[in-house]
């Protein structure tokens, strides 16, 4: 085995101790809490809620474990086990040596591939598990439709975009990774204008926030937060789950304000109020900008490190394929950087946390105290049993949010 190999081994079986030891780490942190609960969540949940919360928090992290276990096989398999050099070699020659749509098609139906052993996963965490806690409201023939039509996108957008980048090689030479960058980075630009209105309609139908009371009070928060969204929708969110979130489409003029059905009939006006509020806050305080911002540093640094390894004869060599080619380049990267950059989960969680508390901050400052957003963070950590006693390590590499208890010891901190 080269070195290559090895330390791709290393790094897999790393990362594999690193997700089953903070599960562990984190079921052993629930269950040292279900029989009591801890005041502050004592305070957000009756008993019953509680157990199922813990029941459901348990169920999830036992099935994670054995999806994650069977994930990491079977992605040994395939880089370990010559399955992507073979395919390969079968695609291209479908193309010839100078065909780019070939080199195209071998990434997509690599992933493609990659993920049909994943959807019995996918069915049984809908319709056993979510469907065991009363949270799945889909039926099998809206998950099969969902899946197809993810396909058909897949193909339908990843085509022509994979089809311009590779293309840019030839076109612009050693420097085709700086073109390349600009070239996704506008698209993600783009789709952040497109998705609204062009693919969500495809999986939920949005329709405008009925005229009464509830619009009226989001439409004077907006007023006086000095906010203009090109629309404030509802979306049919419970045709699939019964989970609530709320949550902003767009930039710009064309930023809209997506609210699920299920939060609407979740939340009183007042705490919609100030869940909108929140969404405001990261408007108001520059986060969208920043994280536009950090997202196109990193995938800058995401194409300088591809252009390096395509450019590295042992790389490619290591893993089977021709040195050069940069379709295996570009797709071993897909596959095989969340090995390196899951080790730095915590640090942008940490940047994430931070934005969340600053929204928190500024709802409570709209709302003119912190009751509205309390409220409507217990309903929501009620109606979707979270887990509110987590492990603080789990927590910093899987949450993107801080924990309940946390961000109402913030609120609280703070208020008039």
């Amino acid at each position: 085995m080269s070195l290559v190999l090895l330390l791709t081994a290393v790094l897999m079986g790393l990362r594999l101790a690193g997700e089953l030891g903070l599960a562990a780490l984190n079921r052993a942190e629930v269950r040292r809490h279900a029989a009591v609960a801890p005041p502050a969540v004592a305070a957000i949940m009756d008993p019953p809620t509680y157990a199922r919360s813990v029941a459901y928090t348990l169920a999830k992290s036992r099935f994670g474990v054995i999806r994650g276990v069977f994930d990491a096989l079977l992605l040994a398999l395939v880089i370990f086990g010559g399955v992507l050099p073979w395919l390969f070699g079968r695609v291209v020659a479908w193309g010839g040596p100078a065909a780019i749509w070939s080199q195209v098609l071998f990434i997509l139906l690599t992933g493609l591939l990659l993920a049909v052993p994943s959807l019995p996963f996918d069915w049984w965490e809908q319709f056993r598990l979510e469907q065991q806690f009363g949270f799945n409201q889909g039926t099998p023939g809206l998950w099969l439709t969902d899946r197809l039509k993810g396909v058909a996108l897949t193909f339908g957008i990843g085509f022509p975009l994979l089809w311009a980048l590779l293309s840019l090689v030839r076109w612009a030479g050693d420097r085709w990774w700086l073109w390349g960058f600009a070239l996704v980075f506008g698209f993600q630009l783009l789709m952040l204008v497109l998705y609204p209105k062009l693919i969500l309609p495809l999986f939920n139908r949005l329709t405008p926030l009925p005229d009464g009371d509830l619009k009226m009070r989001l439409l004077a928060l907006g007023d006086r937060t000095g906010f203009r969204a090109q629309a404030i929708e509802v979306m049919d969110g419970s045709k699939r789950s019964g989970h609530s979130n709320a949550f902003f489409t767009g930039f710009g003029r064309f930023r809209r304000i997506v609210l699920f059905d299920t939060l609407v009939a979740q939340l009183a006006p007042a705490e919609l109020e100030a869940v909108l509020a929140h969404e405001i806050g990261h408007y108001r305080r520059g986060h969208i900008p920043k994280m536009i911002a950090v997202s196109a540093v990193m995938l800058f640094a995401g194409f300088a490190v591809i252009a390096w390894l395509a450019r590295s004869p042992w790389f490619n060599q290591a893993f089977g394929f021709p040195a050069g080619e940069l379709a295996p380049a570009f797709l071993l990267f897909g596959l095989l950087s969340g090995l390196v950059t899951f080790w730095f989960s915590p640090l942008m969680n940490l940047f994430s946390r931070r934005h969340e508390y600053e929204a928190d901050a500024f709802a409570r400052e709209a709302m003119g105290g912190s009751t509205a957003m309390l409220g409507a963070l217990h309903q929501l950590a009620q109606k979707n049993l979270s887990n509110l006693t987590p492990h603080p390590w789990y927590s910093a590499f899987f949450y993107s949010h801080p924990t309940l208890v946390e961000r109402e010891r913030a609120l609280t901190a703070a208020a008039p």
